[in-house]
């Protein structure tokens, strides 16, 4: 397959908790500060401007001391989505490939079905760890927003 379904990720989760709760930890600072990354990542230093046009930026912090910056720009505030462009920050200072991210928030039984889409990317390896990253962060959400 050469077109870009084969570097689109697509990610559905049942979160057990409210949509507007899980919503919330999408564009509350400080809730998004508390989950946000692969389990075992911190995040020392973040800003968003969550509105339509609006900047983010969030520093994560590995267990073995490094950091990873990635940042972006707001391009969908609504009550039930998400849109926002996402970028690592390179090594030199500049922003790399961009993709985009669209989050939907969908109540069902039991809680809110959340379906993150981020696409395009420019190969199937940076999708698949994408997907290996956005897995352990929902992971961490769920642990985060509903604990056992």
């Amino acid at each position: 397959m050469n077109g870009s379904g084969d570097r689109t990720l697509r990610l559905e989760r049942i979160i057990r908790a409210p949509v507007q709760r899980v919503y919330d930890a999408w564009i509350v600072p400080e809730q998004l500060a508390a989950w946000w990354g692969p389990e075992g990542v911190s995040i020392p230093d973040h800003a968003m401007d969550v509105r339509p046009g609006g900047k983010w930026r969030t520093v994560m912090k590995r267990p073995d001391g490094n950091t990873l910056e990635v940042s972006g720009v707001y391009r969908t505030i609504e009550k039930n989505k998400l849109v926002f462009t996402w970028a690592w920050t390179q090594a030199d200072g500049s922003r790399g490939h961009e993709t985009e991210v669209t989050v939907t928030f969908e109540p069902v039984p039991g809680g809110t079905r959340l379906v993150l889409v981020q696409q395009v990317f420019q190969s199937q390896e940076q999708r698949d760890n994408h997907g290996k990253g956005w897995a352990s962060s929902f992971d961490s959400l769920e642990k985060w927003i509903a604990p056992a």
